[in-house]
């Protein structure tokens, strides 16, 4: 049984109106590797299916817990890891399209399936005879001779179940149920919240003189989102291009302050408030983990994690902390002086400057823009470029498939081995849309695992919000863009190269906080001149970037370091200060949040704005007591790239020991597989050097 199997609910009686034999999310998919029927699949067709699923999934239970047989590792262990396919496959298709296509009729559903769910997970975790099964195995784990992939899916086993509840009394079980529905219901309505409010702003610009600044990709971009809109003019809102693009060039600081504003204040005093959701999921999490015996709720997740509790975390990141604040506030008094010098009257530039002159602060220290980089940053150019990287580190190859898609924006590619065997389908997903949520991710529609001697392999997604092309310009995308999308595609290539017989461990069902490592690793060679010169090119000249222009890129790679340094650690300390509380919150959530920041604090905090009410990442993203991760990872990413460095960026040998790390999955333990891979246990230093923080 996966972990994506253990999220949800219950037995409700749901109108059937597909039955199994015509429910593309149910029935077998005839497309060439089972691919999904997206060309077939309508919103009528998912509760028909989660209920049938469900119900197929009980049964699958009932039949591990009724065996007349004594509980082995076969007939209870891994009859249970392979129990509730069927719900894994509708769930993998129906939450990826909530995140990336979620129209209002899909998220009416979600609503109604999240009951469900959670109903269906307690009758699995919290089924006493099912757990007495696992226990009589796991009492004999030291005498069963099993295989290190199976000793550790014995273990996760036994863990998981006691981690949701499976230990307590029958009242407390009943209270956690209670606590886990409310729990999945809150972080819907968290997102829902957070996207409706995020799309309810646009700021519709008509003269010239509101567009004091803006390069022409920028104006490109916002006439096209007008006219989208049936509107005339520029039309500029929260999607990560059109608000990062505003805020970093616009001459008009009443437009951007207004911009910030909105953008800092999204589900925050108006009718989607995530405020009082925030306090009631917070709450929940603290009586969760205190019902199981846990001091709180980041003590409860980090239990099973590479740094395994919140006193490592904290003392993780102050050891991050304070070194870089120091340096931080000297570069933002740096910018303030650099802004007065070309004109600022006030006495410090505020957030809705900082973009604005830190950009013109880098144009003068390395002559280099993002309107100048773009040209040679054409989408399609990008795509080639990380497809050639994986082949040439990994030998595998991607080739356009001919296959349904969930919106004609998304291209599906064959990816092979280097001796032509199917390894996965890659669905890419790179432009904006008001059913999208903000941000880039990676996420798959069907793991990898082998079952009855049949290996299954995955179907991976990579999502992110790329500006569109126009008629006259094709999409051309920003460095900073293409290196989330060699980010994301680290993730992707964990998933794509995910060995092992067991869903819940390949792939990049890993510890949590080694999941970034393989997508921050990737970032570092969007740094490299002898990867940067192989497809590089302006998309009107075909000119190759300029050996110039590549050194600027190199150079200001640590432009601002510790100041973004601070800034992701701002994410981490907040979400720990929420996740280490063994308390309501009392007071202004607001008030909660200034307080636990003023430690990071390197720009004036507006009173006004907060983080917390569009924090998806921790309140509906899965990272609650987990950002940290991303600088855990960075850490090891830091370290484990500086052997490329080494012994060289394409080496062959070095990408083969780390695709051994890939492959792995869950399926061994992490550190070990870092050691094996770099030969010594990674040290927060390296990234501070990587930084430039400390010599």
């Amino acid at each position: 049984m996966t972990r994506k199997l253990i999220t949800g609910v219950i037995s409700v009686t749901l109108l059937t109106a597909c039955t199994m034999h015509n429910n593309p999310l149910l029935t077998e998919s005839p497309l060439p590797y089972g691919a999904p029927q997206f060309d077939k699949i309508e919103n009528r067709h998912y509760l028909p299916a989660f209920e049938q699923a469900f119900s197929e999934g009980k049964k699958e239970i009932d039949a591990i817990v009724n065996n007349p047989d004594a509980p082995t590792f076969s007939n209870t262990i891994e009859a249970l890891e392979y129990a509730g396919g069927a719900v894994n496959k509708v769930e993998n298709i129906f939450y990826n399209l909530l995140e990336a296509d979620a129209t209002d009729e899909l998220q009416d559903i979600a609503e109604k399936v999240s009951p469900m769910e959670t109903e269906f997970s307690m009758y699995v975790t919290l089924n006493d005879k099912l757990f007495e099964r696992i226990k009589a195995v796991y009492s004999q784990r030291d005498t069963l001779n099993l295989a290190p992939d199976q000793a550790k899916l014995l273990e996760n086993t036994y863990k998981m179940f006691e981690r949701r509840g499976a230990n307590l009394s029958p009242d407390d079980k009943k209270l956690y149920s209670e606590y886990e529905e409310k729990l999945s219901l809150l972080t819907l309505q968290f997102q829902k919240n957070q996207l409706a409010s995020t799309n309810n702003f646009q700021m519709l610009l008509t003269t010239e003189q509101e567009l004091a600044g803006l390069p022409g990709y920028v104006r490109d971009m916002a006439a096209q989102a007008a006219a989208d809109k049936g509107q005339e003019g520029w039309l500029f809102n929260l999607s990560a291009p059109s608000y990062s693009g505003f805020m970093k060039f616009s001459d008009r600081r009443d437009l951007r302050e207004k911009l910030y504003r909105a953008y800092n204040r999204r589900a925050f005093g108006d009718e989607w408030d995530n405020t009082e959701v925030i306090r009631q999921i917070v709450d929940l999490r603290y009586k969760e983990a205190a019902l199981l015996g846990y001091k709180d709720y980041a003590d409860y997740k980090t239990e099973l994690r590479m740094i395994k509790n919140g006193d490592a975390v904290w003392k993780f990141i102050e050891e991050l902390r304070a070194p870089a604040m120091p340096k931080a506030k000297e570069e933002v008094a740096q910018l303030n002086r650099y802004a007065k010098s070309i004109g600022f009257e006030g006495d410090r530039i505020q957030p809705w400057d900082f973009s604005y002159y830190a950009e013109k602060q880098r144009m003068a220290k390395y002559d280099m823009s993002d309107e100048e980089l773009k040209p040679y940053f054409r989408l399609e150019d990008c795509i080639d470029a990380i497809f050639s990287l994986a082949h040439t580190l990994y030998g595998i190859s991607f080739k356009p498939a001919n296959l349904p898609v969930y919106h004609p924006d998304v291209k599906v590619y064959e990816v092979t081995d280097t001796d032509g065997t199917f390894l996965a389908l890659f669905y890419a997903d790179f432009f904006p849309r008001d059913t999208k949520r903000s941000g880039a991710w990676m996420t798959e529609f069907r793991g990898a695992k082998i079952e009855n001697g049949v290996e299954q392999r995955p179907f991976i997604s990579l999502v992110t919000n790329f500006t569109k092309p126009t008629p006259d310009t094709p999409s051309l995308i920003t460095h900073d863009e293409f290196t989330t999308m060699l980010h994301e595609f680290g993730h992707s290539l964990h998933g794509i190269l995910g060995k092992g017989r067991y869903p819940s461990m390949t792939g990049t069902n890993v510890d949590h906080d080694f999941v970034e490592l393989p997508s921050q690793i990737m970032e570092n060679w969007a740094y490299e001149k002898e990867y940067l010169s192989t497809f590089a090119r302006h998309y009107q000249t075909g000119d190759p970037l300029p050996d110039s222009l590549i050194t600027k890129i190199k150079a200001s790679k640590n432009y601002l370091s510790a100041y973004y340094h601070m800034r992701q650690l701002q994410f981490g300390i907040l979400d720990m200060s929420y996740h280490t509380r063994t308390a309501p919150i009392e007071g202004e959530v607001i008030k909660f949040e200034k307080e636990a920041l003023k430690s990071t604090d390197v720009m004036p905090s507006v009173p006004e704005c907060m983080i917390s009410t569009s924090f998806s990442h921790i309140f509906s993203g899965g990272y609650a007591a987990g950002y940290y991760s991303y600088k855990w990872s960075e850490v090891l990413a830091a370290d484990g790239f500086s052997l490329f460095e080494e012994k060289g960026i394409f080496d062959r040998e070095t990408a083969a020991k780390f695709r051994h790390l890939l492959e792995q999955g869950g399926s061994v333990d992490p550190a070990v597989l870092y050691r094996d891979f770099r030969g010594h246990d990674p040290e927060p230093a390296a990234l501070l050097k990587q930084l430039e923080i400390i010599d």
